[in-house]
């Protein structure tokens, strides 16, 4: 322990801001160096589990006294990590007025769902008093009516909403347009979150990670995403909700989106992501539904998922209107639907088959009529292909053989194309 203590005060704070909180207090006993040290730490994780012998009582005690005792001038990160079913919602909220007292910049409160059915009720303090938090992360908790404080975070930069509660939707709305320079926002919607239409509405917000699960909800719900400047969009939408894109999104760079119910507005989806170079889809759409005219200029990279019907028409069309692109990806994310696409041959070829497409890949490729009409269409067309990589689904050694044996005498017409079989 000796060379440790002669490690400089900086670099012993921060491999101390690297373990739970209830070990960094005991580190006082080492020696006299070390006695109040930990009360410098910035980046402190209460975690009632650590010990899991202790009652929540006495874990609401630790991290009472050591907050009081803390001495850093600026918290960092306080991380709490709640499983106990005694959890409440008052000590919660000394500990945020706590943190927020000392500047806190990073808050982070996870209450675990699976041992502790009462989620945190979150103070009206927090929605204005931490003006210099620039992270906030929460996980099972409740947001309360704030008609009486005014929600206001001026310097959050990214926030993450798992499993939270609102009081409605005029909450949530006012909630997001009160983060004037948030960036990064992370929504994992749970049952019964008291909202109908969830509006995200941030002028300079680049990143949206947004999952929504089924439900049966009655009536009109769903989305609306006004982020023009938005550079990564990620969304998976299982329920039967609507999504509505209020304006193009100019700056966008990557998209991921999996959305099956055909109510979300596919084509207006599509038309606001003309920017987009990385694409990953799963979208149910049919083909008058198409946003016809639309060209995906800067597209690069395109993974399409093959569970929906649709997908071989949704195929042409993205081919025909993406002459930039370099690498197509095909793969079969959910379950396939009951009736089989329907394959017709195009007139003519898509330009990026004759003048850009170089890799080709082709995850659970099952061998059938359309797909192997697809494969050979691609493999004929493709003037710039280097590589094409085809693995299969099928356990039958002699059905493999058939598929690998039909694609290898498949005409390719670039030189340089090399066939791989995972």
């Amino acid at each position: 322990m000796d060379w440790i203590s002669e490690l400089p005060e900086a670099l012993l704070l921060r491999i101390l801001s690297s373990v739970p909180a209830k070990d960094v207090v005991a580190t006082m006993v080492l020696s006299k160096r070390w006695q109040f040290l930990w009360t410098r730490v910035p980046r402190l994780v209460y975690d009632d589990s650590y010990d899991e012998d202790i009652e929540f009582v006495k874990f609401s005690r630790f991290v009472d006294r050591s907050l009081v005792f803390h001495e850093a001038p600026v918290f960092e990160t306080v991380h709490f990590k709640l499983s106990k079913e005694a959890c409440a919602s008052a000590d919660i909220r000394v500990w945020i007025k706590a943190a927020e007292n000392r500047g806190v910049r990073e808050l982070i409160i996870h209450i675990d769902k699976s041992s502790c059915k009462n989620p945190a009720i979150l103070p009206r303090n927090l929605y204005n008093g931490c003006r210099v938090l620039v992270t906030l992360k929460l996980n099972n908790a409740v947001f309360v009516d704030a008609s009486s404080s005014p929600v206001s975070f001026p310097s959050l930069k990214t926030l993450s909403l798992v499993s939270v509660k609102y009081p409605g939707d005029e909450f949530v709305k006012s909630l997001l347009s009160n983060c004037p320079v948030l960036e990064d926002l992370h929504v994992r919607r749970c049952d019964n979150d008291n909202v109908t239409i969830f509006t995200i509405k941030v002028l300079f917000l680049k990143r949206i990670s947004l999952r929504q699960q089924p439900d049966d909800k009655d009536g009109a719900h769903g989305l609306v995403i006004d982020a023009p400047s938005l550079e990564i969009f990620h969304i998976v939408d299982y329920s039967n909700a609507f999504c509505v894109i209020e304006k193009e999104m100019a700056n966008i760079v990557e998209a991921d989106i999996d959305i099956i119910d055909r109510n979300s507005h596919p084509g207006k989806i599509l038309s606001s992501l003309v920017s987009v170079k990385r694409l990953n889809l799963c979208l149910g759409i049919s083909k008058e539904a198409y946003p016809v005219g639309t060209v995906f200029h800067s597209l690069v990279h395109l993974r399409l998922c093959t569970c929906e019907t649709e997908w071989l028409n949704l195929l042409m069309c993205l081919l025909g209107d993406s002459p930039k692109l370099k690498s197509l990806k095909l793969r079969q994310r959910h379950g396939l639907q009951d009736l089989r696409p329907c394959w017709t041959e195009p007139s003519s070829v898509p330009e990026c088959l004759l003048s850009s497409l170089e890799t080709f890949t082709w995850e659970r490729y099952e061998g059938t009529q359309e797909e192997k009409e697809v494969a050979a269409f691609i493999l004929r067309s493709a003037s710039c292909l280097k590589k094409v990589t085809i693995s299969s689904t099928a356990t039958d050694s002699d059905k493999k053989l058939e598929m690998i044996k039909e694609l290898s005498l498949s005409s390719r017409r670039s030189p340089t194309c090399q066939l791989a079989f995972d």
